[in-house]
């Protein structure tokens, strides 16, 4: 059962909230290069002091939803139903994360990041720790007896898959490519899936094993 937040966490959300939402505002107004720290706590009328309380860095103004983000990956994993597969459940978790950053109204956002190498550095970081969170998130599965190596892989698959999807044309025909490959390497990977001693799946001569390649992860999700 989960215990609603008092009325001091209640504060504090609201506090947060009001300066991340100051500060992206006040970013996309005048650029994010254009705007200190000192700016945002004068016009959230906080401190300084206060900003830095909530956010580590001016970078992380922008990314405000990033733990967000990371609990709903490995709540994708850690809350699935008994003996629910993996691969299907974060699929359904990447696909609500790629439709609120496809919105409309976060292309201002996106295209400021793009322009930004500081945000563009931030938001690389922020993924690969993403992955990591994700990663050990499988690896603690009872469930998925798995080798560290073979979690990482495709934790990292996952948060590629985001990426590719919400800087796709057609996000969804991206995630119903992208998936049957995730799956495809999930099902080589796996312990149970040949008995002892039998070969593993055959390629074809010339044929390489599908792949996917990885730019970011960022913005904002709705609950």
């Amino acid at each position: 059962m989960t215990v609603p937040p008092g009325r001091r966490e209640r504060k504090k959300a609201a506090t947060r909230q009001k300066i991340a939402d100051t500060a992206l505002r006040l970013f996309l107004e005048r650029g994010f290069d254009a705007v200190g720290i000192r700016d945002v706590a004068a016009e959230a009328d906080v401190a300084v002091t206060t900003v830095f309380s909530h956010f580590a860095s001016k970078e992380a103004l922008v990314f405000e939803q990033d733990e967000d983000f990371e609990q709903r990956l490995t709540q994708a994993v850690t809350d699935r139903a008994p003996h629910e597969p993996l691969i299907p459940a974060l699929r359904r978790e990447v696909q609500a994360l790629v439709r609120h950053c496809t919105a409309d109204s976060a292309t201002p956002v996106w295209r400021m990041i793009d322009a930004s190498p500081a945000l563009r550095e931030y938001e690389e970081s922020m993924r690969l720790r993403h992955a990591e969170a994700l990663a050990t998130a499988i690896a603690a599965d009872p469930d998925l007896s798995q080798s560290t190596t073979a979690c990482r892989t495709i934790a990292r698959f996952v948060i590629d898959a985001y990426s590719l999807a919400r800087e796709a044309a057609d996000p969804q025909t991206a995630l119903d490519e992208i998936f049957p490959m995730i799956e495809a390497a999930w099902a080589v990977a796996r312990p149970s899936t040949h008995s002892a001693g039998a070969p593993g799946p055959q390629l074809m001569p010339g044929r390489a094993r599908p792949g996917i390649a990885s730019p970011t992860l960022s913005g904002r999700a709705d609950p």
